[in-house]
C-alpha cells in the first residue's frame, strides 16, 4: 500500500478525535480524497481545518450512525464520492457498570454502532473495492474483545464479534486483492475514555504498560497493512498479544 501514489480514497468512521483522527492525519499522505464522519461538528472541523494544507479532497458529515438517516448519508457519500478504497470502521463507544442496572438504549445503541453501522458500510463499500481489484477495511475491535470484560459487558461482546466478521471476511475477499484488518488497540489516551459513559471507571488502576497514544496505534496498524505477510488481527505489541492468547485459552478451557 505504501508504494501506491495517492490513489486511495479513504474513509474514517469516528474521525474527529482519538484513533479516528489520527488515521486521518497519517493516511492524508496516501489519499487523493477522503471522507470523515464524527459527532462532533466542531472537532470534526478542526480535523478538516488541520488537513487543508494537504493536496487532497475532504468530504466531512457531522451525524449519527446510530440512526437510520446518517447511515444512509454515509452510504450515499460512499456512492457519490468513491470509489472508496480504503475503510475505517473506527467510531463507537463504552459503558462501565452492571448490565442488570444500566441504560438498555445505549448498550443496544453501541451494539448498532460497532456491528451494523460495520456491517452496512462494508456492504456499501466491498462492490467497489472489488471493481477496482483492491481495497482496505480496517474494524477497529479491541484487546478486550478476547476475555470477559467485567462491567462492559456488551463492549466486550461487541468487538469479539468484530473479531470473528473481520476474520471470516478476509476469507471470502483474499482473492479480490481486499485486506482486512482486525485492529484492537489497548487502553488509548484519547476523548474516549473520558466520556460521560466511562466516568465510573478509575483509570488509575490501569496498568502504565497498558496505555498507548492513538498516534502510535495507528502507526503500527499502517505498518502491519504494509508489511508483505498480513496478518488480520493487529495488537500493539507482545505484551498485549500475550494478554489475548491468555483470553483466548481461557476460553477454550471452558468449552473443553
Amino acid at each position: 500500500m505504501s508504494a501506491q501514489s495517492r490513489t486511495e480514497i479513504a474513509l474514517i468512521t469516528g474521525a474527529s478525535a482519538g484513533i479516528g483522527r489520527a488515521f486521518a492525519q497519517q493516511l492524508a499522505p496516501r489519499c487523493k480524497g477522503m471522507i470523515l464522519i464524527g459527532r462532533d461538528a466542531d472537532k470534526l472541523a478542526s480535523v478538516v481545518a488541520e488537513l487543508e494544507h494537504a493536496d487532497l479532497s475532504i468530504t466531512s458529515l457531522a451525524l449519527d450512525l446510530t440512526s437510520t438517516e446518517g447511515l444512509t448519508r454515509v452510504m450515499e457519500a460512499i456512492r457519490q464520492k468513491g470509489p472508496v478504497t480504503m475503510l475505517v470502521n473506527n467510531a463507537g463507544f463504552a459503558t462501565h457498570g452492571r448490565f442488570a442496572e444500566s441504560d438498555l438504549d445505549m448498550e443496544m445503541a453501541m451494539v448498532n454502532l460497532h456491528c451494523n453501522a460495520t456491517l452496512a458500510l462494508c456492504r456499501a463499500a466491498l462492490p467497489y473495492m472489488k471493481d477496482e481489484g483492491r481495497g482496505v477495511v480496517i474494524n477497529v475491535s479491541s484487546v478486550g474483545s478476547f476475555f470477559p470484560v467485567k462491567y462492559s459487558a456488551v463492549y466486550g461482546a461487541s468487538k469479539t464479534f468484530l473479531n470473528m466478521f473481520s476474520q471470516a471476511l478476509q476469507q471470502e475477499v483474499q482473492a479480490d486483492g481486499i485486506r482486512v484488518q482486525c485492529l484492537c488497540p489497548s487502553y488509548t489516551r484519547s476523548d474516549f475514555s473520558s466520556r460521560e459513559p466511562l466516568a465510573a471507571l478509575d483509570q488509575s488502576k490501569v496498568a502504565d504498560e497498558l496505555w498507548w497514544n492513538a498516534e502510535d496505534i495507528v502507526a503500527g496498524s499502517l505498518a502491519q497493512l504494509d508489511a508483505e505477510e498480513h496478518a488480520v488481527m493487529c495488537l500493539p505489541d507482545d505484551h498485549n498479544r500475550v494478554l489475548a492468547q491468555r483470553g483466548i485459552s481461557a476460553q477454550a478451557a471452558g468449552l473443553a
